[in-house]
């Protein structure tokens, strides 16, 4: 088993919010889990590991009076989805954001965020007859 290397917290994500490719408008993914540096997407194909891109997050009207955030990111990883192989995960770093964007996804981060449940069931966690 691999040591997680992470050292920001990470959330899942609980709203369906699409991340573009900001100069052609090609849907790279979704996002599925998000920290204050970054997220995990879950995209239809895979996503070259190292590549930096200037992307864009839309669907921004619940938070926010912008439509949009972009900022510059780079794929730290990019693997097949364990349950569902037509699926690719894919590490992003965030790497230059305005700082009023940043409040923007700061704020996406504490809304849309979900606690991590541990997959560690007690005794507890099961009704006995």
């Amino acid at each position: 088993m691999t040591a997680n290397k992470r050292k920001l917290p990470r959330r899942n994500f609980a709203y369906y919010m699409r991340v573009l490719d900001k100069n052609t408008g090609e849907l790279i993914g979704q996002i599925s889990d998000i920290s204050t540096g970054g997220f995990k997407l879950e995209s239809s194909k895979t996503v070259a590991v190292g590549l930096t891109m200037e992307l864009c997050i839309d669907q921004m009207s619940q938070i926010s009076e912008k439509s949009f955030i972009s900022f510059s990111a780079r794929t730290r990883w990019c693997e097949r989805d364990p349950y569902d192989p037509t699926i690719y995960n894919v590490g992003i770093q965030l790497l230059d954001m305005t700082p009023a964007d940043y409040d923007i996804f700061v704020k996406m981060f504490n809304s849309y965020g979900e606690q991590k449940q541990s997959h560690h069931k007690t005794n507890s966690d099961y009704i006995w007859g």
